[in-house]
C-alpha cells in the first residue's frame, strides 16, 4: 500500500511517517504550502520556508521521496476568504476544522492519489477503526486519541465517510511524550521543534491586523453590562423559569421554547443620552453621557467584527477589580458589551442551536430522526473536557441543551458531539458522532 503523509515540519507528522515506513508500507512526504502573505502575523516572515527545509531534512532521514504542493489558491478560497465572510458577520468560525475538510483531506488528498497514494496520513492524534453494520456495510469510526492533553478528533468533526476511509492516523494511539521520544532516538531533525500556534497554515497572527485585510476598521463603544441589566430583564427570567420547569427532562420543551433559549441575550436597549453640565470655577459647558442602571460606556474599540465572546485580551480597558471579557457583539451598531468577572451572567448559557442543514454525522447510522433525544457528550472548543448534554433534533435545528451552562457560547464555532463511554470498559475512547456550526 503506497501512503502519502503530509510532513509539516512539525515532530507529530514526522514520527507518522517514521512509524509507516517501520510498518513496510510505500511511503512518500509531501510538504503543502498553503499561505504566502505575512501580513497580520506575528513574526512577520515565511515560517512554511523553515518548516518546508525541516520537513525536506526528515524525508531524507527516514530514507523517503519528498515533494511540494501549493494549495494557496484552494486554501484562500475555501478557508481564508470563509473566515473573512463569517467574521464580517459577527461570527467566530473556526479555521483549522475547514483545513481539514478542505485542505488536507480535500485538495491535498487529490494532489496525493495523483500521484499513486492509496491512503494520506497525518500527525493527528485521534484513532480510526473499521465498522461493519448487521447488513455487512462497512463504515468507519473515529475515536479520540488516547492522550488526554491533545486529543485532536475535534478538529476532524466535518471529515465524510469518503475522507475517513482514505485517512491514516499512525500516532493516535500514542502519548506525545512518547512521540517525542521516538523521535529523538531516531534523530529526526523535528525532535525538539515546538508545536505550531495560531491559525492553521497561517501561523500566529495579530487577528485585528489580519482581519483588516479585508474589513474595515470602524471605531464603536465598549458597553460594560451590569447586573442590574438581567434582573430588569424578561428574557432572562423566562429563560431560566424553562430551564428549572423541565429539570432532568428538556424533550419536554416545545420547539419555540428550545429556539428561545438558545438565543444569545439582546442588549440594544441599553440606551444612553448626553447631558450638559458645568464644570471648574469657570463653569465651563461641558457633556457626559448620563448615568444608566444596566450599564455604562467604558471605552472605544476599532470593530465590533475584530472581537468574539469569551475575549479578555486586546480589550486595552482598565478600572476593574477583576478581568472584563467580551459577553456580545452587535455588528451592525458597532458595539461590544462586555461583562466584569468570569461569573458574569453573560458569559453563561445551557442551550445552542444547530441549522438542520449544517448538521454533520460521522456515519449515516447515527442520523437522528426528527423528534428524536439523544444524550451524550459535547465539546464547543477544542481542548475543552467533554460536557455532559442532551441532544434534541427538531423541526427548526439540532438543539445541545447542556446539564450545566457552558462558558462564552460562540457563533461560528464548532459543536462537536461524542458517544457516551463504555462504564464495563475503561479503556474505551469516546466516539465523535458528529458536528454542526453553532448558530447565532
Amino acid at each position: 500500500m503506497k501512503i502519502c503523509v503530509g510532513l509539516s515540519g512539525g515532530v507529530d507528522s514526522s514520527v507518522a511517517a517514521l512509524l509507516l515506513k517501520q510498518q513496510g508500507f510505500d511511503v512518500f512526504g509531501m510538504f503543502m504550502q498553503n499561505w504566502h502573505d505575512t501580513e497580520g502575523t506575528l513574526h512577520g516572515d515565511c515560517e512554511w520556508e523553515e518548516d518546508k527545509f525541516v520537513a525536506e531534512l526528515v524525508a531524507r532521514k527516514i530514507g523517503i521521496p519528498f515533494y511540494f504542493v501549493d494549495l494557496s489558491e484552494e486554501y484562500r478560497q475555501r478557508v481564508v476568504d470563509y473566515m473573512f465572510d463569517e467574521y464580517s458577520k459577527g461570527r467566530t468560525p473556526n479555521p483549522d476544522v475547514l483545513c481539514n475538510r478542505e485542505i488536507k483531506f480535500e485538495a491535498f488528498l487529490r494532489k496525493a492519489m495523483a500521484m499513486g497514494a492509496d491512503m494520506v496520513a497525518t500527525g493527528h492524534y485521534c484513532r480510526k477503526d473499521e465498522f461493519t453494520a448487521p447488513d455487512g456495510s462497512v463504515s468507519y469510526r473515529l475515536l479520540e486519541g488516547i492522550d488526554p492533553g491533545k486529543d485532536q478528533s475535534y478538529f476532524l468533526c466535518q471529515l465524510s465517510q469518503e475522507q475517513l476511509a482514505r485517512a491514516v492516523f499512525p500516532i493516535g494511539g500514542m502519548l506525545k511524550s512518547e512521540v517525542r521520544a521516538m523521535a529523538a532516538a531516531a534523530d529526526l531533525p523535528s525532535a525538539d521543534k515546538k508545536d505550531s500556534q495560531g491559525i492553521c497554515f497561517v501561523g500566529k497572527v495579530d487577528l485585528p491586523v489580519f482581519l483588516q485585510q479585508k474589513l474595515k476598521s470602524v471605531e464603536g463603544d465598549v458597553v460594560e453590562v451590569y447586573d442590574a441589566w438581567y434582573a430588569d430583564s424578561a428574557k432572562y427570567a423566562a429563560d431560566e423559569a424553562l430551564l428549572q420547569s423541565c429539570g432532568d427532562s428538556p424533550a419536554k420543551l416545545s420547539d419555540g421554547q428550545l429556539l428561545e433559549l438558545s438565543r444569545p441575550f439582546d442588549y440594544s436597549n441599553i440606551q444612553f443620552t448626553q447631558e450638559t453640565y458645568r464644570s471648574g470655577k469657570h463653569h465651563i459647558k461641558k457633556t457626559r453621557w448620563k448615568d444608566n442602571p444596566w450599564g455604562k460606556i467604558i471605552g472605544k474599540h476599532e470593530g465590533a467584527q475584530f472581537y468574539t465572546n469569551g475575549q479578555r485580551k486586546g480589550l486595552s480597558i482598565g478600572g476593574h477589580a477583576r478581568p472584563t471579557f467580551v459577553i456580545a457583539t452587535d455588528i451592525e451598531a458597532n458595539k461590544i458589551y462586555v461583562g466584569e468577572g468570569e461569573d458574569h451572567k453573560g458569559l453563561w448559557r445551557r442551550v445552542l442551536r444547530i441549522a438542520a442543514d449544517e448538521v454533520h454525522w460521522m456515519r449515516p447510522a447515527l442520523e437522528m430522526a426528527e423528534g428524536e433525544e439523544r444524550r451524550c457528550r459535547v465539546r464547543i472548543r477544542y481542548r475543552q473536557e467533554l460536557q455532559d448534554a442532551v441532544l434534541l433534533m427538531r423541526g427548526n435545528g439540532l438543539f445541545v441543551v447542556f446539564d450545566t451552562a457552558q462558558r462564552s457560547i460562540t457563533p461560528g464555532q464548532f459543536a462537536a458531539f461524542y458517544a457516551l463511554p463504555d462504564a464495563n470498559d475503561p479503556y474505551d475512547a469516546p466516539e465523535l458522532l458528529g458536528s454542526g456550526v453553532i448558530q447565532q
